[in-house]
């Protein structure tokens, strides 16, 4: 007989208060931190999603675990999906958005809180992203395509922000139904979860 070991991944859904935090920022890289970085990349991974914040762990605090593929690189790529693509996966800490370009675009996001609803958000091309690795590398780089948005969607959730909340009211409503229910559950539950064996 054969015994597999079945891992639990969890991430906190819309309704759970903690989705609505404005997380604080990481001191002292600790093994626990570390421990938390790992975590994040295992989930994120099994959840095959691009980005992770700590929050959708139940963590509030200013984390970010990436994973985006190589193939999601622009056709001009920025600096920015240059540097970092091929160091996906990689977990950062305290990151910010220094500044954005003047342009636009409008795509359709999705999220790991808001499993199967996807709306069309309009966001800056491009952003001046910096951030710590959780080894303690500074990056400084301007970012544009899947990983600026991604960037972007992630930094939200450090402020308590979820997508749909910079969606028009006219897409919004399309959604409404699936949003409330989702609300109910995640007040009552809080998180979705997989088995991996």
């Amino acid at each position: 007989m054969l015994f597999r070991n079945k891992k639990r991944y969890v991430v906190h859904t819309m309704g759970d208060p903690v989705l609505r935090e404005v997380a604080r920022p990481v001191g002292a890289v600790t093994p626990e931190l570390r421990q938390l970085a790992d975590r994040m990349i295992e989930v994120v991974q099994a959840f095959e999603g691009v980005g992770l914040a700590a929050p959708q762990v139940g963590e509030s605090i200013r984390m970010v675990a990436f994973n985006l593929p190589m193939e999601s690189m622009s056709d001009l790529p920025s600096a920015g999906e240059e540097k970092l693509l091929p160091k996906m996966p990689f977990v950062v800490i305290n990151p910010e958005i220094i500044s954005v370009s003047p342009d636009t675009e409008t795509r359709d996001e999705g999220c790991l809180s808001l499993p199967d609803v996807w709306a069309p958000v309009e966001r800056p091309a491009r952003v001046f992203f910096r951030a710590v690795t959780i080894d303690g590398e500074l990056i400084e780089c301007e970012c544009g395509g899947l990983l600026g948005r991604c960037i972007q969607h992630e930094l939200d959730h450090l402020d308590g922000k979820l997508f749909v909340d910079r969606v028009e009211p006219i897409e919004l409503a399309k959604v409404e139904r699936e949003l409330r229910q989702m609300q109910r559950y995640g007040e009552k539950h809080h998180f979705h979860r997989i088995k991996v064996k």
